[in-house]
């Protein structure tokens, strides 16, 4: 019997991380395509600079907003239902955004953008199905993998802009409604893959989905808290996402008052996406050998630097501007692959499903926030103010990591 159980799980793993690949690379095409003109369209939309980074707002807040119903979808039935629900509310979310191009509404694009989160969701838990069938030595490997997963999408799709635009005016759309057309396609085909292909479910087989009644947010966040290493982990994971977000969101409106075209803002928004998901396989590696905190550490100062490039650097210099991206991006992997490795193996097996969607909803509570709050910042006091408020955000995780010990081992 346990011969057999062991050759399921391992055929689990060799299966998970192939089909979890490829839908990352198909789901970052359509998250890409909507990231790179969310806020172009939301300020065309709106008319309102302040309002352009509830674009890229409401798409974090939607993603937060799904994750602990489809990681709970994923305790009872599998990770496979979960991901590919997750893909089909983009789906519905990308029609609605459309839509609102054409009719001019704000309101109808922020509803559809929420829904356009949840592609987002099924993104982000995919990394936690790497992991579910992986053994405790490569946990960090298998995670990272899938997120660099996305890196093939996530840089086609802003590259997809200027075509997307053209797309869109054939159809008769909007230029800016344009890239979402592929956010559609891309949605549909990694609901697909993921329905068709992920068997054996690595959860099921992992034996995670036979876990007690749920637990509240409350709860869940109280065992969080309880244990130091899981909650280094939630906090690194959710600054370095609301740092990533405050100032990636702006970017691109920066950019656009410096006169950058749109396929300008799509090149650097491509180096940025680059940074946040290339080079996470390495960003694995150092987190099963360096350790979890030292790689946090990295991602720290990765962030940190990517703030003062970018708060120094004006609108005109995009050479510098992409640097600071690139470095917010790298940083930002480090953060997020060590973050959720340490963080989901510190709790007892059967609250970790329940721990990994209330993380994310953290993650995504925080990125919001601080999209939410980038629009008013820059109107107010330009790009550098927000890289000083994001630069602020540091602080709590500079806090922890300098209590936590510095070279802890991995929990099996």
């Amino acid at each position: 019997m346990t011969a057999t159980v062991e050759t399921v799980r391992e055929q689990a793993r060799r299966r998970a991380v192939p089909v979890l690949v490829g839908s990352q690379v198909l789901g970052g095409v359509g998250v890409a395509s909507g990231i790179a003109v969310g806020g172009l369209l939301a300020e065309q939309v709106s008319g309102s600079t302040a309002l352009s980074g509830l674009a890229q707002t409401a798409t974090v807040l939607g993603s937060a907003a799904l994750a602990v119903p489809l990681a709970r979808l994923a305790a009872a039935r599998g990770r496979r239902p979960a991901l590919a629900t997750g893909y089909l509310l983009g789906l519905l979310g990308t029609g609605l955004v459309v839509l609102a191009a054409v009719l001019g509404s704000f309101l109808l694009l922020v509803a559809g953008l929420l829904l356009f989160g949840g592609a987002t969701t099924s993104g982000l838990q995919a990394r936690y199905a790497a992991t579910d069938a992986a053994t405790p030595q490569t946990r960090g490997r298998a995670l990272s993998v899938v997120v660099w997963a996305t890196t093939a999408g996530a840089v086609l799709g802003p590259n997809l802009s200027g075509l997307g635009g053209r797309v869109g005016s054939s159809l008769g759309l909007p230029p800016l409604a344009g890239p979402y057309v592929f956010s559609a396609v891309s949605f549909t085909a990694g609901a697909v893959v993921v329905w068709l292909l992920l068997r054996p479910d690595p959860l099921v087989v992992a034996g995670a989905t036979t876990a007690p009644a749920r637990s509240s947010v409350r709860q869940t966040l109280r065992v969080v808290l309880g244990v130091p290493a899981a909650r280094l982990g939630l906090v690194a994971v959710a600054t370095a996402h609301a740092v990533m977000v405050g100032v990636m969101v702006m970017t691109p409106v920066h950019l656009g008052h410096g006169g950058a075209s749109l396929q300008v803002v799509g090149i650097v928004i491509s180096v940025h996406i680059a940074g946040m998901y290339a080079a996470s396989p390495v960003m694995g590696w150092l987190a099963d050998r360096a350790g979890r905190v030292r790689t946090i550490g990295l991602g720290v100062v990765l962030l940190a630097g990517a703030l003062v490039v970018g708060a120094l650097a004006p609108a005109q210099a995009r050479g510098w501007v992409t640097v600071s991206m690139l470095l917010l991006g790298l940083g930002w992997s480090a953060a997020l692959v060590a973050g959720s490795t340490l963080l989901s193996e510190s709790v007892p097996a059967d609250v970790r499903t329940s721990v990994q969607g209330t993380s994310d909803l953290v993650m995504g509570l925080a990125g919001a926030s601080a999209g939410a709050l980038a629009g008013p910042v820059l109107a107010a006091g330009g790009y550098p103010s927000v890289a000083v408020a994001a630069a602020v955000l540091l602080v709590p995780v500079v806090v922890l990591l300098v209590r936590a010990p510095s070279t802890p081992m991995a929990r099996t």
